[in-house]
């Protein structure tokens, strides 16, 4: 599968141009920086410390230690990715930080950038479209390091891969997906979609079986099962520590009502899943590519750390909701004006730091479009009307 042959027009070279751009300068501004204090009377520890935890993630993992421990001589804040995760960073990890850190970013910006051009039914001006929506969000998580970007290509893959019947390929991408964030995992109701489900579920065995056990190539079948251990409880715990800028950050600050996790969670689960029983929709590719938007803010929305560099994801989904329209009506193009602006520039530097943090932040404004927009998904998707077609191209 060539991606440069599936380029038709100059808008995507252009917009190739400029990821690797933005790319290029967000490494450079990181490692540039001045070393950050994240703690008043703490230590200093560098611009890209997200990136530090990943890479160190690696050598405790070598030296057969617990990833999921303070390490404050090393960098600030926990490693919260699975053992997997450290693995396939050994690669970038052995580098210098001058090298590893770019290759990072440009990893981040590639599979966004592929997943989006490999959508099929959108035309190369569309895909731009939604490429250019998502440059204020994706230099976000890139100055922030974070693997947002990366997680919301790799889902975007998975989806064009299996409507081109790459199952194999599209299984791994999602997979992964989940060994970065388990919200990922959303993405496997796609395959209730496609032909062959049995195929379809050996499949995602095969790769989840894989990525289970890939760190036996660097520690004992003992020291993994206790890594699963530990990391289970960190979750358990960072579940319960901060609500973020979501569904429940919204309850809290705007209606002053003590959010329930697991009950917001279980309610957005269930509207999630109400159109997936309109199977006789299934044949019909718009229903999918608003499932496809459906997992992208979900997974943003209803996670209770979500952070404003996660919000790639999201914006990813909002983009491809609206440019993937034949005839989008006036409300979309308000909600989708309406967070490319409440959304992303909002928390820019165009916005004065007192409105930033004592409106936006205070009040979860970034999170209120991507809801909007959801809900706006969800009514689409209970509706009896879709177009048909299947694009493969």
């Amino acid at each position: 599968m060539n991606l440069v042959k599936t380029w038709n027009t100059k808008s995507l070279y252009l917009l190739f141009g400029i990821y690797v751009l933005i790319t290029l300068l967000a490494a450079a501004q990181g490692l540039l920086a001045h070393p950050k204090v994240f703690e008043p009377g703490g230590p200093a520890y560098p611009d890209y410390n997200n990136y530090v935890i990943f890479k160190d993630s690696f050598f405790h993992l070598l030296k057969g230690q617990d990833i999921y421990r303070y390490f404050p001589g090393d960098h600030w804040d926990l490693y919260k990715y699975s053992p997997s995760f450290a693995v396939l960073f050994s690669g970038m990890a052995v580098l210098p930080d001058y090298l590893g850190l770019p290759i990072w970013l440009l990893l981040n910006s590639f599979v966004l950038f592929t997943g989006i051009v490999l959508l099929p039914g959108l035309s190369d001006t569309k895909k731009a479209l939604v490429l250019l929506f998502c440059v204020p969000e994706l230099l976000l998580s890139l100055q922030n390091d974070q693997s947002n970007a990366l997680m919301a290509g790799l889902i975007i893959l998975g989806f064009a891969l299996a409507e081109r019947s790459r199952y194999f390929l599209s299984a791994l991408c999602i997979v992964c997906s989940v060994y970065i964030k388990l919200f990922g995992g959303l993405a496997f109701v796609w395959y209730l979609f496609y032909p062959g489900k049995v195929r379809l579920a050996l499949y995602s065995l095969f790769w989840m079986a894989f990525m289970a056990f890939l760190p036996l190539l660097v520690v004992d079948l003992h020291q993994l099962l206790f890594l699963y251990s530990s990391w289970y409880h960190l979750v358990l715990q960072d579940r319960s520590a901060s609500v973020g800028m979501s569904v429940e950050g919204i309850l809290e600050t705007w209606g002053h009502l003590p959010p329930s996790a697991n009950v917001v969670t279980l309610i957005g689960l269930l509207l999630f899943c109400l159109p997936m029983l309109r199977v006789g929709r299934y044949k019909d590719y718009a229903f999918r590519v608003l499932m496809l938007c459906s997992v992208l803010i979900w997974i943003v929305i209803f996670n209770h750390k979500a952070e404003s560099p996660t919000f790639i994801i999201a914006m990813a989904g909002i983009g491809i909701w609206y440019f993937a329209k034949d005839k989008p009506g006036g409300l979309d193009l308000g909600l989708l004006i309406g967070a490319l602006i409440l959304t992303s520039l909002s928390v820019s530097d165009l916005v004065p730091q007192d409105i930033r943090t004592g409106i936006v932040r205070a009040y979860d404004l970034k999170a209120v479009m991507p809801l909007l927009v959801w809900s706006r998904i969800f009514q689409t998707a209970i509706l009896p009307t879709v177009r048909s077609g299947s694009p493969t191209s």
